[in-house]
């Protein structure tokens, strides 16, 4: 059940910086120093709008609760293969100072995600198909991909959700004939993947993972529970000693139902769980925790742009955010 806790302090909550030390494209490339971005400095949310047809949207916040589209209110990133789609994109930076993002392609097959780079969030490279399902011929979809950097095994690991008719028990007819859980691939440059496998299995269907580390061996695992029957369709949050789990501890659902697409964003007096209330009324949502474990809603304290859908989250420089607030259509 929900944890409800005061939220008094939510209003002087202010982001904290999240360093983050990723590897380039090219193979064997190292670096002394990974790219850090300042404490205190804005954030960047990457999502979608509407059919997702359209392309990927950021919007900017100086302090992780107000947030305001940039470039006019239109697409960032349009779609540049006929057919694609845009949803779900989650951005990374690399220790340079590149960004890496990845996305939903398609609704079904092929089962791929997408893939693009920048050196400045404004120039992007071509989009690329990752088959990161490829070892896996009777994959029905690939969802909602998430991105995070492995500093002892060098390398990048990727998790998404997936069904594989018949491969799990369950009523699958229960929802659009889907019965989904994480899987994972790791690679050094986006070209080769080792063979995809099982990240996360709860023993029911699952989306919408996403990860935060707190400490050396603690990372929290964010995720949906998909189950209709009985009704859950919410966020939990299981815990593991390493990025790749093994994930125990599975919380109670804590945010409201029909909620999706989760995101934590650490601040000075804890966390914030952003998500997406998919059903009508559509919005954005955030819950408040001290701890990962005692949650309120903290929906009166954030602002977002309407109509914004499942994205992500990046802290970046104050000469970043300028950038992306002078942003015109062209």
């Amino acid at each position: 059940m929900r944890h409800l806790i005061r939220l008094a302090s939510l209003l002087a909550l202010l982001p904290c910086s999240v360093g983050a030390s990723f590897a380039q494209d090219k193979p064997g490339s190292t670096h002394s120093e990974p790219f850090k971005v300042p404490a205190g400095s804005p954030w960047l949310f990457a999502g979608f709008k509407g059919d997702s047809k359209d392309g990927v949207y950021f919007a900017v916040s100086e302090d992780g609760l107000k947030w305001t589209l940039v470039n006019d209110g239109k697409a960032v990133l349009p779609p540049d293969t006929p057919g694609e789609l845009m949803r779900d994109p989650f951005i990374q930076r690399a220790p340079d100072g590149s960004v890496r993002m990845v996305w939903t392609w398609s609704w079904k097959t092929p089962a791929v995600i997408g893939y693009a780079a920048s050196d400045d969030l404004v120039h992007w490279t071509a989009q690329r198909q990752l088959p990161v399902m490829a070892n896996e011929p009777t994959a029905a979809n690939a969802w909602a991909p998430a991105l995070y950097w492995e500093p002892k095994e060098a390398r990048w690991l990727i998790f998404w959700s997936t069904t594989i008719p018949g491969r799990f028990p369950g009523v699958e007819a229960e929802d659009n004939g889907l019965n989904h859980r994480i899987f994972s691939t790791t690679t050094t440059d986006f070209h080769s993947f080792t063979p995809a496998k099982v990240f996360f299995d709860p023993g029911y269907t699952v989306i919408d993972a996403t990860e935060i580390q707190t400490g050396p061996n603690e990372f929290h695992l964010l995720f949906k529970d998909e189950r209709l029957k009985p009704q859950v369709k919410a966020l939990r949050i299981a815990s593991g000693p390493t990025a790749e789990g093994p994930w125990s501890g599975i919380s109670e659902p804590f945010t409201e139902v029909w909620s999706e697409g989760g995101a934590i964003v650490p601040v000075k007096s804890g966390f914030l769980a952003y998500y997406d209330h998919y059903r009508k009324p559509q919005h954005y949502g955030a819950y408040f925790s001290p701890d990962l474990k005692r949650w309120g809603d903290a929906l009166g304290h954030i602002s977002f742009p309407p109509g914004m859908r499942h994205g992500s989250f990046l802290q970046i420089t104050q000469a970043e955010f300028e950038r992306l607030k002078g942003l015109k259509t062209k």
